[in-house]
């Protein structure tokens, strides 16, 4: 998402839609689900991810750079907000928004990308250490003699290669375990026959343990299945039931459901034929005056992070238990 992006002008007019009152209303009503809120400096959060093995969330920041809240001990339950601490701020990339993060666990690192916010005119991936918050690599994707792209979202597939989506473009970066830039996927059905359907193209991305990818188009609700295996064979997976549109972050909860974060705040996807076909199954209304962007599944259960942030001088975000 870009300040100047159909995306993010749509948030504003969702956000100046809703009175004052109404949102205070909102935020002082009792939660549905399970929320971990947590403090923070800025207002736009794109994306948060569970780190289990280090029992905290990493958060991407739209003004550029990583944070991490940390869980207690003991199950977190109510208020106090927790505190949301920056572990990554690189100056160099100063004007770029960090969006779309995997956490690739196997090679205790992180992945996050950064696109411009302004021009689409920069694109990057970059990995770090989850020990030490070194940085591994930074691989440019586009640079201001390409065309216009945006770096969106990220996934690592079994052998630590990663694959970026561009929302403008509407293609896919591949990068190597090492970080070096492989190649280019496209495909005409990624690009929609109505223009104003490509506005926000491709974004969320998830690798399937069964070796192909599965990708959403945002304003077209169209879910494409790669096959890794099959020279990155591309295929529309048919909906039979329900629609994916205004669909956004992804996450896998098991080999046969697909979480989509977006508008409604989060959808339930089932497949029961290798993802050929598939069904909306379940559907989860959250607060959608912070607006769900991305999924992530903790101790088997779904979260979704919302982002925007209510508050000041703090920001108050929410991480919201999403109930199918």
């Amino acid at each position: 998402m870009a300040f100047c992006s159909p995306k993010f002008l749509s948030l504003l007019l969702l956000l100046s839609a809703i009175p004052i009152g109404i949102i205070v209303t909102l935020e002082r009503a009792k939660p549905a689900t399970h929320v971990y809120h947590y403090h923070s400096n800025g207002w736009f959060r794109e994306c948060a991810k569970w780190d289990s093995h280090n029992r905290r969330f990493i958060v991407s920041f739209f003004e550029g750079g990583l944070g991490q809240v940390l869980l207690p001990e003991k199950d977190y339950e109510s208020s106090p907000p927790l505190e949301e601490v920056t572990v990554v701020k690189e100056t160099h990339l100063a004007g770029n928004a960090s969006l779309g993060i995997a956490i690739d666990a196997p090679r205790n690192r992180v992945l996050v990308v950064n696109a411009d916010v302004i021009g689409n005119r920069y694109g990057a991936l970059a990995a770090y250490d989850l020990s030490t918050w070194n940085r591994l690599f930074l691989t440019q994707l586009s640079a201001p003699s390409d065309e216009k792209s945006f770096a969106d979202d990220v996934a690592v597939d079994a052998e630590g290669n990663a694959y970026v989506t561009d929302a403008k473009g509407n293609k896919i970066w591949k990068v190597g375990v090492e970080g070096k830039l492989i190649s280019i996927i496209r495909n005409p059905l990624f690009t929609s026959k109505e223009w104003y359907k490509n506005l926000v193209g491709l974004n969320g991305i998830v690798y399937h343990p069964d070796g192909f990818l599965i990708v959403i188009h945002t304003f077209s609700g169209n879910l494409f299945k790669i096959d890794l295996t099959k020279g990155e064979e591309v295929k529309i997976i048919k909906l039979k039931e329900g629609t994916l549109s205004f669909g956004d972050g992804l996450e896998l909860l098991s080999p046969t459901k697909l979480v989509v974060a977006g508008n409604p705040s989060g959808r339930l996807v089932e497949s029961t034929d290798g993802w050929n076909t598939a069904s909306v199954v379940g559907t989860f209304s959250g607060p959608k005056h912070r607006l769900a962007t991305a999924a992530t599944v903790k101790d088997g259960k779904v979260y979704l992070n919302h982002m925007v942030g209510i508050g000041y001088p703090k920001k108050k975000h929410a991480i919201v238990e999403a109930v199918f």
